[in-house]
């Protein structure tokens, strides 16, 4: 479980690492559920021919899946993770699921508790190579009370019990879980595959190739709506 994520505010990486110029507007660095973040999509339009539309885009949406028929904001501070042994199948999911609602969501680093010494110690992980991460997710859109769209995306996640690194977080009771990092090379093939498919790309990242320091603890207070 990931629910709190640094996220990518330089308009060069958007461009070099996820190939899309930055969402127009402004977006949270250090996001919680409910927050404002970014993601990654393929371009509804990206297929038509047309020089003029990018392959992909970067839109501001919020931290935790809204589906169309929640009735507030307030389920995004329980949908921020999807797990994906039940994404297909839990009514908040489900639908962007099998419309293949891909995204990719630009991290450059993750936050978790460690538990180890009996008290939780704020983890800051990053790649071993100092790129952002790439994060496997899911978007949707959720139509606001005045008639405007507003998206929202969620993290996927798969089982960390057997991870070298992501199994020393959380509690001891609790099962281990870690969002799904993409390697580069995947990006394009995530955004394209079809719910048929998309299983094929939740593996866990290798633990030599991220890196886990201790972080100060950040005091964060709610942003979605009552």
């Amino acid at each position: 479980m990931c629910s709190h994520y640094q996220g990518v505010q330089d308009p060069k990486t958007y461009a070099e690492r996820f190939k899309a110029e930055p969402p127009q507007a402004p977006t949270k660095s250090d996001l919680w559920p409910g927050y404002l973040g970014s993601f990654v999509r393929r371009h509804p339009h990206a297929d038509v021919g047309d020089e003029a539309v990018p392959e992909y885009e970067a839109l501001p949406g919020l931290f935790g899946l809204v589906p169309h028929w929640a009735t507030d904001l307030k389920l995004a501070r329980h949908t921020f993770n999807a797990r994906s042994e039940t994404v297909a199948t839990k009514p908040s999911f489900r639908d962007a699921w099998h419309r293949g609602r891909h995204c990719i969501i630009p991290a450059e680093a993750i936050y978790e508790p460690d538990w180890r010494s009996g008290k939780a110690v704020a983890t800051r992980i990053t790649r071993a190579d100092g790129a952002p991460m790439g994060i496997a997710g899911l978007w949707d859109r959720w139509k606001q009370p005045d008639g405007t769209w507003l998206h929202c995306y969620t993290l996927l996640t798969i089982n960390a019990d057997q991870h070298a690194l992501m199994r020393q977080f959380h509690k001891p009771t609790d099962e281990k879980r870690m969002v799904v990092i993409l390697p580069e090379a995947a990006y394009a093939d995530w955004l394209k595959a079809d719910a048929r498919t998309a299983m094929e790309f939740l593996h866990p990242y290798p633990a030599d190739q991220l890196v886990a320091e201790p972080a100060p603890l950040k005091v964060r207070t709610r942003e979605v709506e009552a």
